[in-house]
C-alpha cells in the first residue's frame, strides 16, 4: 500500500502536520481527485485517518495513524527478514537540549492545557511546555481537570487559561494547532506554526459535563498518542546553534 509513489508523497506529507486534501494536491503536484482516490485507499488500509473541519464544515482533515503506520511497518520489516524486525529502544548516551513546545487552541481551556500538561510530565525535565488560547476562557474545564487526574495523575486545578499575547515574546522550538479555528487564527495573524492536530472541541460535544466526558476521554487519548510519537521528534531537532 505505502509502496506506490504518490501514497508515500501523501504518508510523508501527513507525517509533519494534519492537512486537508487540497493542501495535499498542492505539496504532491497532483490534481486533488486523484489524491482524494488515494487518500481512501490508505484509509482502508488503516494507515490515515480523516475528521470533518471545526472551522468548515466541508472540508476534513487528513492524519497519519501513527500506531497502525508502526504496526504495519514493523510487521513487513519483519516479514521480509526477522533481523529487521524492530529494536527495543536504547538509552540515550548524551542528556538533549531543553526543547519548547508551545500548544494552541481556542479557549486554552481543554484540548492545549492537557498536551502542556501530558508533555511536561513525558518530557521528564527535557521539554518546557505551555498552552495559551486565541480567545481564552476564564477557567479550565472540569471535564480536562478530571480526565488529567483519573487518567494520567495529572494535577490541573490551579491551572489558568492564558491569551497568545501572554506567551508572543516567548521563543518556541515548535508551535502546534489543536483545533481548526486557531489554525486560521494563527495565519490571519501572521503566527508561524510548526504543526496541526486536528482535534474536536470535547466541550462542544454536549451539553453538560457528565455527556462530554466520553469525548475528553477520547482527545486526551489522542494527545497522549500523539505526544508518544512526538517525543523522538524533538529529541531529534538540531541544536539551537544549528539551525
Amino acid at each position: 500500500m505505502a509502496s506506490h509513489p504518490l501514497r508515500w508523497a501523501l504518508l510523508t506529507e501527513l507525517a509533519t502536520s494534519d492537512q486537508r486534501v487540497r493542501e495535499l494536491a498542492a505539496a504532491v503536484d497532483e490534481p486533488q481527485n486523484l489524491v482524494s482516490y488515494h487518500l481512501r485507499l490508505l484509509r482502508s488500509a488503516g494507515l490515515i485517518d480523516a475528521r470533518r473541519s471545526s472551522f468548515d464544515g466541508r472540508d476534513s482533515y487528513y492524519r497519519l495513524n501513527l500506531t497502525s503506520c508502526a504496526r504495519a511497518f514493523g510487521e513487513a520489516a519483519a516479514a521480509l527478514h526477522p533481523a529487521l524486525a524492530p529494536a527495543p529502544p536504547t538509552k540515550p548516551t548524551a542528556r538533549p537540549a531543553v526543547r519548547s513546545v508551545l500548544f494552541l487552541c481556542t479557549g486554552n481551556s481543554a484540548r492545549s492545557p492537557m498536551a502542556e500538561a501530558l508533555l511536561q510530565k513525558k518530557g521528564q525535565g527535557r521539554i518546557r511546555a505551555a498552552s495559551a488560547g486565541s480567545h481564552p476562557k476564564p477557567h479550565v474545564h472540569r471535564n480536562a481537570v478530571r480526565i488529567m487526574r483519573d487518567m494520567y495523575g495529572i494535577d490541573l486545578r490551579d491551572g489558568r487559561p492564558q491569551s497568545l499575547t501572554a506567551v508572543a515574546r516567548r521563543r518556541f522550538d515548535h508551535v502546534i494547532t489543536l483545533c481548526d479555528k486557531v489554525r486560521e487564527y494563527a495565519r490571519d495573524h501572521g503566527l508561524a506554526t510548526t504543526m496541526h492536530w486536528s482535534l474536536p472541541d470535547p466541550s462542544a460535544a454536549a451539553d453538560s459535563d457528565r455527556a462530554s466526558y466520553p469525548e475528553f476521554r477520547y482527545v486526551a487519548s489522542e494527545l497522549n498518542s500523539r505526544i508518544d510519537f512526538l517525543l523522538p521528534v524533538l529529541a531529534l531537532d538540531p541544536e539551537p546553534g544549528e539551525r
